[in-house]
């Protein structure tokens, strides 16, 4: 009898350790660098929504260790390289470029063997970082009233059956459905309470709401890639795996959205918000898994949006300063040169004309 109760005991742990596997284990703790933030600077007309990131190279970024979002230890580090994330607008839309160091990795139609990158930003007051916006509610439980307060905002961009420098995300046939999907190249706009309440916008856990949409566009690119006219499907798979290189995912979105249903951030010229991005790869060639991705940092980042006055403008003023000076120097020059002319006719002496007595 003894000897059954062990077994039940032993068998019972095992249970309880398999259920805690996708749990993290022990208690959550962060200490984060207060010195991070994402400055969004002003700078009309700069960038070409390509995947390219020629016209990013005077942009400036911040560089981000990459480490495990469930256990975020050095020796756990992302060994391919750095992220470096860069932010702009113009005072309509807002522009990301995530840049990624990695060997070259895709297998078409197949989104779990190639690179894939997210942004997740606040949105309710209450919603943090860890745990994807934090409610405590389970999948059956959690609704936006349940959850309210822990709204975050999410972009995922999956590249298994996208073209590099093509334009995804939304589109009018997935828009004029209702929701935030993205059916030819899963760049899609989601927002979550927490990792098991996650929806795509208009799309929610007991109705759905025809007016939610897709409000991101997006482009990716490699460094590898020796075609710049542009790719189509049966290039595939665009370069040889294994290419050192960088990664490019750039994307774009109104910096305010017609959103109703507290499922987008809404980005405020002069405001900040908080903001996070991940990233999965299929290290050693093997399928990644939802939450083995890798995070710039264990907790919100700030971002910045800044105001007109930039970097980006402030050299406009000085160059028509310029351009006035010269103008007015010229007409100063011309000026005088007429003034010098007239004062000669008018002090020049008159003589009368001779003529001859026979001539009258």
């Amino acid at each position: 009898m003894l000897r059954v109760v062990l077994v039940l005991l032993v068998f019972c742990v095992l249970l309880i350790r398999q259920a805690n596997s996708h749990e993290e284990s022990g208690e959550w703790s962060c200490e984060s660098d207060s010195e991070i933030r994402v400055q969004a600077e002003f700078g009309p007309g700069l960038i070409t929504l390509d995947g390219h990131a020629d016209d990013w190279k005077d942009v400036d970024g911040f560089e981000f260790s990459l480490r495990p979002a469930l256990d975020p230890d050095a020796e756990n580090e992302y060994r391919g390289g750095k992220m470096t994330v860069k932010a702009l607008h113009d005072g309509r839309d807002v522009f990301f470029m995530v840049q990624v160091d990695g060997d070259y990795a895709y297998s078409k139609g197949d989104n779990n063997k190639c690179p894939s990158v997210a942004l997740m930003f606040q949105i309710g007051e209450d919603a943090t970082y860890h745990s994807m916006g934090g409610c405590k509610e389970g999948v059956e439980a959690c609704t936006n009233k349940t959850c309210k307060g822990h709204e975050v905002d999410i972009l995922h961009f999956s590249i298994g059956n996208a073209i590099p420098g093509r334009l995804y995300g939304g589109n009018p046939v997935d828009n004029r459905v209702g929701n935030g999907g993205d059916r030819f190249g899963h760049l899609v706009d989601l927002y979550a309470w927490n990792p098991h309440c996650r929806y795509l916008d208009g799309i929610g856990s007991s109705a759905n709401d025809s007016s939610g949409q897709n409000d991101w566009k997006g482009a990716w690119w490699h460094s590898s890639f020796n075609v710049h006219s542009g790719f189509v499907e049966e290039d595939s798979p665009y370069a040889s795996d294994g290419q050192k290189g960088t990664f490019y995912f750039e994307f774009s979105r109104p910096l305010r959205t017609m959103d109703h249903l507290q499922q987008d951030v809404q980005f405020t010229i002069g405001g900040s918000s908080k903001m996070s991005v991940a990233f999965w790869y299929p290290v050693d060639g093997k399928p990644w898994h939802g939450s083995g991705h890798y995070s710039v940092s264990c907790d919100w980042v700030p971002l910045d949006i800044s105001l007109g006055s930039s970097v980006f403008t402030m050299a406009r003023p000085r160059s028509s300063v310029s351009a006035a000076s010269v103008f007015a120097l010229l007409l100063s020059v011309i000026s005088l040169c007429a003034s010098v002319f007239i004062g000669y006719w008018v002090v020049k002496p008159q003589t009368a004309q001779f003529t001859p007595m026979e001539n009258l």
